[in-house]
C-alpha cells in the first residue's frame, strides 16, 4: 500500500517544493495613489449606500456589508453557518433551479451570506444582477428540504477535520487566546450543528440581516442617478431594525510563556503557533509601524523567520508571522509554521531567538526600505481592483478612518523609521507572555521539548486540559514481528484465504482542494510480486504510472518513462505481493519498535529501515504505514493510515486510505477484485 504514498509524493513534490521567492521591488520613487471618493446616500431604513463610478470596463460589483457586532452562538454554534448556507437558494418569489439558471445566463457570480451578499457581472446586465442580489438576500426561501441537505454538509465536512493537524490547530489556538464563550474562541461541532432547527436560523435572519449598520458599496460602469433610484426601489421595503450590540472582554495573556501541546499521533509533521493577544485598531497611530514590523519578522519571504527556519536550516517550507487589526476584540500576532517532527524543539528555539533580535536590535536601513517598498509595490498593484476599492470605502465608514486614508497610505508606511519597528516590536511582540501551540505526535516530540526547560500544559483537540499523553512503551513478554504479522493475517482471513488470493485489483479516487476532478487510483498485483499504479484525473489523462515485474520496473510521469535502479527496484520487491505482510515475514531485519497510542488505540510498531508499519493490538489489523523519504535537502514523512476494512471473497481490504505529507488525501476505494481484472499485460 505505501506506492500509493510514494508515487503521489513523487507526482505533487513539484508543486509542494516550489520556491516561494518572490523578487523584490527596488525602492523608488512613491506612485501617486488616487483613489476616487464615492458618492453616499442612505435610505430612511438605515442603509448607507457607497457609489464608485468607474468606466474603464463595462462591469459592475455591489457588495452588501451588515458591520454588526460578532456574538458568541454557544450550545447552537453553526446557526450562523447554515443562514449563509440557506441564503441564495432562490427566493420566495423565484425558485432555487430558476434563480440560478438565470444567474448563469447572465454570466454573473452572485453570493449571499448571513452578514451581507455580494455581485458582480457585466453593466448591460447590471439591473437584472442587482435586482437578484436584493431578491435573494431580502426574500430568502427557507425550507426544511435545504435546511437539512446543509445540514448534513456541514456535519460531514466538519468530520473530514478531525484528522486534520492544521485544522485541530486553528481551532484549539482561538479555543486557548479567547476562549470556548467568546464569538471567536466557539467552534463547531456536531452536537451544536444538531441543536440548530430551520426555526432559529430564520430567527437568525430576523435578528442579524438588518440595515440598520448595512452598507452597499457599488463600484464600476454604472450611472449614479439611475443607479439610486434602483437601490431606492429594492431596498427601501427592507424593515429598519437595529441587530444586537453584545461587548465581550478582551483575552488576557498568559502570565509567561509556555508550551501548549495537543497530541496528534497520525501528525507527520508539527503544527507551531508563537501567539499573543494585541489590542490594535486600523485607526492607531501604530497601525503602520506594525504592519512594518511584522513584515519584517515574518510577512515577508525574505523575513527573519523565513529565513532562518526555511532558508538556513531547511525545516519548512515556509515560515509565516500576521498582525491582526481588530474591531470589536482584540486581534493576534501569530508566528507559525510546520516543520518535521525530529525538529520541533528546533524550530521553536530558533524562532524564539529571531523575535528576541528583533526585539532589541534595530532593522537594517536596506532591509527597512526594501520590505517598505515591496509592500508598496503590491499595495498599488492592488488599488485598481474593484474589490479593493469597496473595501477601502467600506474601511473607511466602518473604522472611523479619515477620508484621505488610503491617499497617504503609501506616505505612511514610508514614514516608518528602524527607531518605530523596534518600538511596536516591543510593545506587540511579546517575549515573556508566548503562548507556544504545538500540535504534533508526542511520542516523536515531547521527549524533545521537555528538554527546553519551557513549562508545558496539555490539551485535547478541543482545548480541554487534558494530562500528558501516553509514551512509547515496550511490547509485552512473547510478542515478537512474527506474531505480530501473524496476527494480522489471521485479523484479515487467515493463512488458507490470503494464500487464496493470487490477484488483488484496486479502484478508488480522491479529491483535492480547487482540483478540477478527483484523482482516480488503480491498483493491480499478484502473488508472483507484478504490480502496477497508475494515478489519473478526468480531462488530463494518466499522471503517473509505475510497473514493477520481474524483470526489472520502471515509472512514468507527465510522459517521460524512467527505468528503476537496482536500488530502487530491489526496494520495491522486497515488500511485493498481493500483501506487503507476505513478504516482510521473510526478511530478518525487522524490529519490534514497541507500543505507541495511535488515533485512540494502541498499536505495535513493526521497524523497516525507514518504514514504520502500525499494527492495532486488539484487532490485528494494520492501521498505517509511515516513510521517510528524501528529496534533494529536504526530509519528509509519508504516513498512510488505513480503516474501514471490509470482506472481499474472505479477506479484509482497506477502503479507507488515507496520504498524510502534510497535506491530507484521502482515496475511498470503489470496487475491489480479488482473482479476477488483473491480466500479465498490466505489468509490461
Amino acid at each position: 500500500m505505501k506506492k500509493i504514498a510514494i508515487i503521489l509524493s513523487s507526482l505533487f513534490l513539484t508543486i509542494t517544493m516550489q520556491a516561494q521567492d518572490r523578487t523584490q521591488p527596488k525602492p523608488g520613487p512613491s506612485p501617486k495613489i488616487n483613489i476616487k471618493k464615492p458618492e453616499t446616500f442612505s435610505l430612511p431604513n438605515g442603509l448607507k449606500v457607497l457609489i464608485v463610478e468607474n468606466h474603464k470596463l463595462p462591469r459592475v460589483s455591489y457588495s452588501l456589508t451588515i458591520d454588526n457586532s460578532p456574538y458568541a452562538e454557544g450550545n447552537k454554534k453553526g446557526v450562523d453557518n447554515l443562514t449563509s448556507s440557506l441564503l441564495g437558494n432562490g427566493s420566495t418569489k423565484t425558485p432555487k433551479d430558476k434563480f440560478n439558471e438565470e444567474i448563469d445566463f447572465l454570466g454573473a457570480n452572485i453570493n449571499f451570506f448571513s452578514s451581507g451578499a455580494s455581485a458582480s457581472g457585466l453593466s448591460k446586465h447590471s439591473k437584472r444582477i442587482l435586482e437578484l442580489m436584493a431578491e435573494g438576500a431580502l426574500m430568502p426561501n427557507f425550507t426544511q428540504e435545504e435546511f437539512d441537505k446543509e445540514k448534513d454538509k456541514l456535519i460531514e465536512g466538519l468530520k473530514t477535520q478531525e484528522k486534520s493537524v492544521s485544522a485541530v490547530a486553528n481551532r484549539v489556538e482561538d479555543v486557548l487566546v479567547y476562549g470556548k464563550d467568546h464569538p471567536a474562541g466557539e467552534y463547531l461541532s456536531e452536537e451544536t450543528i444538531n441543536n440548530v432547527s430551520l426555526a432559529d436560523v430564520k430567527d437568525n435572519y430576523r435578528t442579524y440581516f438588518v440595515p440598520e449598520k448595512a452598507y452597499l458599496v457599488i463600484v464600476g460602469d454604472v450611472n449614479p442617478k439611475e443607479i439610486k433610484k434602483q437601490v431606492e426601489k429594492l431596498f427601501s421595503s427592507w424593515v429598519k431594525a437595529t441587530a444586537p450590540a453584545l461587548t465581550y472582554s478582551n483575552p488576557k495573556n498568559v502570565q509567561y510563556t509556555q508550551i501548549n501541546f495537543v497530541d496528534m499521533p497520525n501528525a507527520v509533521q508539527s503544527e507551531l503557533a508563537i501567539v499573543n493577544t494585541v489590542s490594535l485598531k486600523v485607526s492607531d497611530a501604530d497601525y503602520f509601524p506594525v504592519i512594518v514590523a511584522n513584515q519584517i519578522y515574518g510577512g515577508d519571504f525574505n523575513s527573519y523567520l523565513n529565513m532562518n527556519l526555511r532558508e538556513a536550516h531547511g525545516w519548512t517550507y515556509g515560515a509565516r508571522s500576521s498582525v491582526n487589526a481588530e474591531k470589536y476584540y482584540d486581534g493576534k500576532f501569530v508566528a507559525s509554521t510546520q516543520v518535521r517532527n525530529a525538529v520541533t524543539d528546533s524550530a521553536i528555539v530558533e524562532a524564539l531567538k529571531e523575535l528576541k533580535r528583533f526585539r532589541t536590535e534595530k532593522v537594517a536601513d536596506d532591509v527597512l526600505k526594501n520590505v517598505k517598498a515591496g509592500y508598496i509595490g503590491r499595495f498599488v498593484m492592488q488599488v485598481e481592483k474593484p474589490a479593493t476599492v469597496a473595501r477601502y470605502a467600506l474601511n473607511i465608514q466602518t473604522q472611523g478612518l479619515p477620508a484621505d486614508f488610503y491617499e497617504n497610505y503609501i506616505k505612511n508606511i514610508n514614514a516608518v523609521t528602524a527607531d518605530d519597528v523596534l518600538r511596536v516590536a516591543k510593545k506587540y511582540m511579546l517575549e515573556d507572555n508566548l503562548r507556544i501551540l504545538v500540535v504534533g505526535k508526542a511520542t516523536e516530540v515531547l521527549p524533545a521539548l521537555e528538554k527546553l526547560k519551557i513549562p508545558i500544559f496539555y490539551f485535547d483537540k478541543y482545548g480541554n486540559p487534558t494530562e500528558k499523553p501516553a509514551m512509547k512503551k515496550s511490547a509485552p513478554a512473547g510478542v515478537t514481528v512474527k506474531t505480530v504479522l501473524d496476527n494480522y493475517i489471521k485479523a484479515i482471513g487467515g493463512d488458507k484465504a490470503v494464500a487464496a488470493v493470487k490477484t488483488l485489483s484496486m479502484t478508488g479516487s480522491a479529491s483535492i482542494p480547487q482540483a478540477p476532478a478527483p484523482i482516480k487510483m488503480v491498483s493491480k498485483k499478484d502473488a508472483k510480486g507484478n504490480s502496477s499504479m497508475a494515478i489519473s484525473m478526468d480531462g488530463m489523462g494518466e499522471l503517473s504510472k509505475q510497473v514493477v515485474n520481474e524483470k526489472g520496473g520502471y515509472s512514468v510521469q507527465q510522459g517521460q518513462r524512467k527505468e528503476m535502479t537496482t536500488e530502487e527496484y530491489a526496494e520495491e520487491k522486497a515488500t511485493a505481493g498481493t500483501f506487503d505482510e507476505l513478504a516482510l515475514m521473510k526478511k530478518t531485519t525487522l524490529v519490534l519498535d514497541g507500543i505507541e497510542p495511535y488515533n485512540g488505540s494502541d498499536a505495535y510498531i513493526v521497524k523497516d529501515g525507514n518504514t514504520s508499519y502500525y499494527y492495532d493490538v486488539k484487532s490485528g489489523l494494520k492501521v498505517a504505514e509511515a516513510k521517510t523519504v528524501e528529496r534533494g535537502d529536504k526530509k519528509m514523512t509519508v504516513t498512510t493510515n488505513f480503516g474501514d476494512y471490509k470482506d472481499v471473497k474472505g479477506v479484509k481490504i482497506p477502503y479507507s486510505i488515507t496520504m498524510n505529507q502534510g497535506f491530507e488525501l484521502n482515496f475511498v476505494l470503489t470496487d475491489v477484485k480479488v482473482n479476477e481484472g488483473v491480466t500479465d499485460e498490466d505489468f509490461k
